[in-house]
């Protein structure tokens, strides 16, 4: 009986069962699901850099991985930091789902319908630098908790539109409260978005091999060259960086774009090669960003997060 380490979260535990179901379905294995309370968890209401930023969400879990509580852990890929402690892996990134984001909001507006001074919640300051940088008349709030909480929050009025993940809503059988996906010329999306990893122990060789058939080549390819990019602009998940990249035509394409947090500058730049060059493709992007200036507005955009 293998156990699944996840948070307690709607959206965890569907990802979770999705992959305790595959297991039963595919291997023959069976599973089961320990729920874990992440520091993320613990202090929703908080700022996540006073929480302790990177890692949140996952640093509890990899800690029962490592001490063997579980054997499996499931993770939304855009809540894992780049460096990996030692002794854990990850044998398998599934399939990637729908990486966009999208709005939702109240009066069934869309984004470049909503009125000025409209109330639009995110607690990501990507999101928050990009809304700032197309629509610097809304009036943007901060927003945490869990999927069902800022819907809870958008129907009580308390802002007018909130701005989610889109795959979240559709695991979440959530896709009828979708307003627009965002197109990503519009909002980029989070390093990892859309994708889910598995995390394991390196030397449980018997849970290595059960995992490698989920491994999807193109997004892990894709995802490679999102958290290449991400490491070497030395970034955690409070960063004004958005990016997307995706197999088209057996190459590999790839979008960044860094800005201030305030929303009054963007430098973009995109790059395509090989998909068994993922790395350097990440990597050489986030060398022509930080050639352009992405390192100032990196470093102001810390300040503002350290001190908010």
């Amino acid at each position: 009986m293998l156990r699944i380490g996840t948070r307690g979260s709607k959206l965890a535990l569907w990802q979770a069962e999705y992959i305790r179901s595959r297991l039963l379905r595919e291997c023959g294995v069976e599973s089961e699901l320990v729920i874990i309370k992440t520091a993320g968890d613990q202090f929703a209401s908080a700022a996540i850099p006073d929480v302790g930023g990177k890692g949140i969400f996952i640093r509890e879990i990899e800690d029962a991985l490592l001490e063997r509580r579980v054997d499996l852990a499931v993770h939304s890929m855009k809540d894992v930091p780049t460096e990996t402690p030692r002794g854990l892996s990850f044998p398998a990134i599934i399939k990637r789902e729908d990486p966009r984001d999208c709005l939702v909001s109240r009066s069934g507006a869309a984004l470049a319908e909503l009125p000025a001074g409209a109330r639009v919640g995110t607690s990501s300051l990507r999101r928050q630098a990009q809304l700032r940088y197309i629509r610097g008349d809304l009036q943007v709030v901060d927003l945490r908790g869990n999927v069902d909480t800022r819907l809870r929050k958008l129907d009580a009025d308390e802002v007018d539109a909130i701005i989610l993940a889109r795959a979240g809503l559709d695991r979440l059988g959530l896709s009828g409260r979708v307003t627009a996906t965002l197109a990503p010329e519009v909002m980029l999306s989070a390093v990892g978005q859309g994708a889910l990893a598995l995390e394991v122990r390196e030397d449980d060789a018997r849970v290595l091999e059960a995992l490698a058939r989920f491994d999807d080549p193109e997004t892990r390819a894709a995802v490679t060259a999102e958290r290449a990019l991400l490491a070497e602009l030395e970034g955690g998940c409070q960063v004004p960086l958005g990016a997307w990249a995706r197999i088209e035509r057996g190459m590999l394409r790839m979008d960044a774009r860094v800005l201030a947090a305030d929303g009054s500058e963007c430098i973009e730049r995109d790059a395509s090669g090989s998909p068994a060059d993922a790395e350097k493709i990440g990597r050489k992007l986030a060398r022509e960003l930080l050639d352009a200036g992405a390192d100032r507005l990196l470093r102001l955009a810390g300040r503002s997060v350290g001190g908010h």
